[in-house]
């Protein structure tokens, strides 16, 4: 069946034509994208004057996974940190993927960047990816000081299933009453597995960046032996029955994407149980826009608001000026 669907923003039709078509996800394909050239972080630091450091924390299995800490050389003891979990959809990318997005809050905010490896579907399943993610921010939280953290600015920030995964992080984090985190920013988030929303069922069978066919081979990547009856909401953050006692949270998405109405639907339920989000939708756009080509329009718009909204929380009570 067709689904009328919003279209695409002409600005971003030009580069979106450009892009290679995805082929039908699969082990070869996977590990193909994993291998695909990315802009080394050296690239991304070249004219920044930051510090650079590498660490590894143990997962819960004892595993190492590795952090990389950028700080603004010239920080002021208690900067603001972004923890950042990358995208590609929990089956690929690394530490530095999009590291260009909270690096630009870096320079903004002289915040620290922490940007974690967790390990990938489907060689590990379940909630190892999210405890992963969580382990690496616990130790974030217990050497703040020694960073140059101020351990009451800390936000949780991604990308995607980077998104997703900030928000199983968060609610975990609020269900284990550690660490504090200051806020969340959900960029076209990955929140539910079920796939069954009128904005997944519109881009279905599509040449796409991302589509629900794509997203149901990701999920099942993730998913492993679990089923519907025991997947747990730090997996899939839209099974959480509570969504209150979150902290203050930003989600954006593209009219045009599959997780559109999923993401539409979590600031909603925040705001159901008391909680306080912010909630973009950006006309025409589709899974990815702004970190794909930041420099449309639509991108910048998307971007800038990220950016302000960064600044409000961690400076919720800036000094009135004449």
């Amino acid at each position: 069946m067709n689904f009328p669907r919003p279209g695409i923003d002409p600005e971003l039709l030009v580069p979106l034509a450009e892009l290679p078509s995805m082929p039908p996800l699969g082990p070869e394909v996977i590990e193909q994208l994993r291998h695909f050239p990315q802009p080394s972080i050296e690239s991304h630091l070249v004219g920044r004057a930051v510090e650079r450091r590498e660490v590894t924390v143990p997962a819960t299995d004892g595993t190492p996974i590795p952090l990389s800490i950028l700080s603004p050389t010239d920080r002021a003891a208690g900067a603001p940190c972004v923890y950042w979990i990358h995208g590609g959809g929990m089956m690929w990318g690394d530490r530095y993927s999009n590291i260009d997005v909270p690096l630009e809050w870096l320079d903004r905010f002289g915040a620290v960047v922490v940007t974690v490896d967790y390990r990938l579907a489907p060689e590990v399943t379940g909630t190892t990816l999210v405890d992963d993610c969580y382990q690496g921010l616990l130790w974030v939280a217990e050497n703040a000081v020694d960073l140059g953290i101020d351990p009451a600015r800390i936000v949780v920030a991604g990308a995607s299933a980077g998104g997703g995964l900030a928000a199983g992080v968060t609610l975990m984090a609020r269900d284990r009453n550690t660490p504090t985190i200051a806020a969340q920013l959900l960029s076209c988030p990955m929140l539910d597995h079920r796939n069954d929303t009128t904005s997944s069922r519109q881009y279905s069978g599509l040449d796409g960046v991302w589509t629900r066919e794509m997203n149901e081979f990701g999920w099942r990547s993730v998913l492993g032996e679990h089923t519907d009856r025991n997947v747990s909401a730090y997996v899939s953050p839209a099974l959480a029955d509570d969504l209150s006692g979150l902290p203050p949270t930003y989600i954006d998405a593209g009219t045009a994407e599959v997780f559109r109405d999923e993401d539409v639907s979590y600031a909603s339920r925040i705001w159901a149980a008391g909680g306080q989000a912010e909630l973009h939708l950006w006309a025409g756009g589709f899974h990815g826009f702004s970190a794909l080509f930041p420099q449309v329009r639509v991108s910048a718009a998307a971007r800038r608001a990220q950016s302000d909204w960064l600044a409000r929380v961690l400076d919720p009570s800036p000094d009135l000026k004449d």
